[in-house]
């Protein structure tokens, strides 16, 4: 149960329930899932259609994300200033209509454009959804309700896959970006409909350059907020990687199809949501520190062999579907416990550290989605070979930056 909620009247509405918090979160935190998945599928075909290159198709997905991460930066002084509730109705409001005009662009370019206001809309929902477990619990509880709501998070990340590629074979790729006007549409009418105000104290020096600054300054230079956004990134880097290769990589390269393909990101997301379920179980058990040892253990593990795969010239696409299970299912106890950890030690700025912690993820997959744009060569080494790179870089982060810095969590 949380551990506060905002006081009520004897007038005011009964309090959220822990069920309804655990949806709420786990629709805004899907946003980001089912806004990149969803249409991975028709990502070959959108390419033909257009006959746009290589890094140009990749930049609907990276351009996306760098607005993500970089409009956290705005919404989350704003959310500490005026509450989660204003910006969640802004931020959603603006993604059904950015979902919209992406269903209707007539050319690369405005589809790009598109998907940067959808990012920076998606940048609201994301980032209130883990200032509001802030909020309400305490850093340890924050852990096991963050896993629970990407428990959601997973499910969501399941069926966008095999939806996506559905519809994109059916209806064509508009009608996967109709999808999330919708998805997004649901999401605004929960929010307004149930949510209560989560934030008890709005900073009313939030948003004063001064203030703003002063507080950037105190998160930057906490160590337990860098060792946890080191694995947040790492692992998420690993998992981009995947995303932006993958779908050429077992289509085009391996000779799947799209309706495989799907599946086996549907399988991905399925593994990811048992890691997240281990994540509980752990955390109550083990703690979070030792709990990341062993998800470290894991990454490292699915990111080598695949990387050991390609490097002989394996050209069967089992031999990288099936230890990239292992980086899910670390992936699945990595991210609650870091996002989770990163805001832990800043109570009264817990949108501008959620803010700042995934700028920091988004603006390191940008850089990864453009160097791979240059450097996709037709093998399966950049998806393997990316894997195993990250994979080793969140297993160092777990095992020497959490273990000496994550301190916090026990509070």
């Amino acid at each position: 149960m949380p551990t506060k909620q905002p006081g009520a009247s004897p007038c005011a509405p009964a309090p959220m329930s822990a069920a309804l918090i655990v949806l709420l979160l786990a629709l805004l935190l899907g946003l980001q899932p089912i806004t990149t998945d969803l249409y991975l599928p028709a990502l070959p075909a959108l390419q033909g259609q257009w006959g746009a290159g290589m890094a140009q198709t990749q930049l609907t997905l990276t351009a996306l994300l760098l607005a993500f991460g970089g409009s956290q930066l705005v919404w989350g002084p704003l959310s500490d200033r005026w509450g989660r509730r204003p910006i969640l109705l802004l931020g959603l409001l603006a993604y059904v209509l950015a979902a919209l005009g992406c269903a209707l662009a007539q050319s690369i370019e405005a589809l790009i454009v598109w998907r940067v206001v959808q990012g920076m809309a998606m940048g609201a929902g994301v980032m209130c959804a883990r200032a509001v477990v802030r909020d309400l619990y305490a850093p340890v509880e924050g852990a096991q309700a963050m896993s629970r709501a990407l428990t959601g998070l997973g499910i969501i990340a399941c069926l966008s896959p095999p939806l996506g590629g559905w519809l994109a074979g059916s209806l064509g790729w508009r009608a996967t970006m109709a999808a999330l006007a919708v998805f997004g549409g649901l999401a605004l009418w929960l929010v307004a409909l149930r949510f209560q105000e989560t934030l008890m104290r709005p900073n009313v020096q939030a948003l004063q350059p001064a203030h703003l600054l002063r507080t950037w300054r105190q998160i930057l230079r906490h160590p337990t907020f860098w060792a946890f956004t080191a694995t947040t990134t790492f692992t998420y880097a690993g998992l981009f990687t995947y995303l932006a290769t993958s779908s050429f990589t077992f289509m085009q390269v391996l000779g799947w199809s799209s309706t495989a393909y799907g599946t086996l990101l549907a399988c991905n997301a399925l593994l990811y949501v048992c890691g997240t379920v281990l994540c509980r179980r752990l955390v109550v058990r083990w703690g979070v520190r030792r709990s990341m040892v062993l998800a470290g253990a894991l990454s490292l593990s699915g990111g080598s062999l695949m990387g050991i795969f390609a490097l002989l010239g394996v050209q069967n696409g089992w031999a990288y579907a099936v230890p990239f299970w292992l980086y899910q299912l670390a992936h699945g106890i990595h991210m609650p416990c870091s996002q989770s950890g990163a805001i832990g030690p800043f109570p009264q700025a817990a949108g501008t550290a959620a803010a700042l912690n995934g700028v920091v993820m988004m603006v390191v997959a940008f850089g990864i989605g453009h160097w791979l744009g240059q450097h996709m060569n037709g093998t399966v080494l950049p998806l393997a070979l990316g894997v195993w790179f990250w994979g080793a870089c969140a297993a160092v982060a777990a095992w020497t930056l959490v273990q000496k810095f994550g301190e916090a969590q026990k509070s």
